[in-house]
């Protein structure tokens, strides 16, 4: 593995570009991530959320630029890969969860083939963070036995059982019924209120509100507009900025 590049930041993107065929998904993105920061990252459909931190888990390769986490360089070297991976945790649209394995068994499948952790070492971290997130009864069953709120909330609790520097979340509410959105975004404000490094892609502007240090709004693979919640809700600087507010904020 290449030795860490000293670096401040916990994540730096620089000039970061992304192509799928002719379409240019990520255009020249740039982003320094501190530890402890909460980032929330919006836009309207398409315009390179969710590929920009797919970039950051290497689950897409990046064309070109430069991406740093934890100060090594992502490039196509699988052990970087895999060591970026066990610091950055992924929640995803649709929880990914092992249908075919316990709640338990899901949470402890990673950290004993990625961490070595034994198994009684793994089951009592896992049902720590089932703790956390406020489903430890439901240990003992599979992911279809359960609500797609607790689903998310196991997925949750997985990341976490690597006890990854960074999590970052692909639209974790927006495959939820109404009513079980709460319970998950509960559940990532008491990570961001314990100091946890987030990268957000949400629609949810008032978690994005109580939660974010920083709000990037990105749109056509840009990234247009990058400030604080207070002043990005009440006076955006760009036009689509705005234009997307007043779609989303009712």
């Amino acid at each position: 593995m290449n030795s860490p590049v000293p670096t401040d930041p916990v994540i730096r993107l620089t000039e970061v570009n992304k192509h799928y065929g002719n379409f240019h998904a990520l255009r020249d993105v740039s982003l320094e991530v501190a530890k402890g920061e909460k980032i929330i990252i919006c836009g309207p459909s398409g315009s390179g959320k969710s590929t920009l931190i797919r970039c950051i888990n290497r689950i897409e390769r990046h064309d070109s630029g430069e991406i740093l986490v934890d100060g090594h360089r992502l490039t196509g070297d699988t052990k970087d890969v895999a060591a970026i991976r066990r610091e950055v945790g992924m929640v995803f649209q649709s929880f990914n969860l092992f249908p075919h394995m316990t709640i338990l068994e899901n949470c402890t499948i990673a950290p004993r083939k990625s961490r070595g952790l034994g198994k009684a070492e793994a089951e009592e971290r896992a049902m720590h963070y089932l703790t956390k997130v406020r489903i430890p009864d439901q240990a003992g069953k599979y992911p279809g036995q359960l609500s797609g709120g607790q689903q998310q909330r196991v997925a949750i609790a997985r990341a976490l059982c690597m006890q990854p520097r960074v999590m970052l979340f692909d639209e974790p509410t927006s495959a939820l019924d109404p009513e079980m959105v709460k319970e998950v975004l509960d559940t990532m404000v008491e990570l961001a209120e314990e100091g946890m490094t987030m990268l957000c892609v949400t629609h949810e502007m008032g978690f994005a509100r109580q939660v974010a240090d920083r709000v990037i709004f990105m749109d056509r693979g840009e990234k247009i507009e990058e400030a604080a919640p207070g002043a990005f809700f009440t006076n955006p600087q760009s036009p689509r900025a705005r234009e997307f507010l007043q779609q989303v904020i009712h």
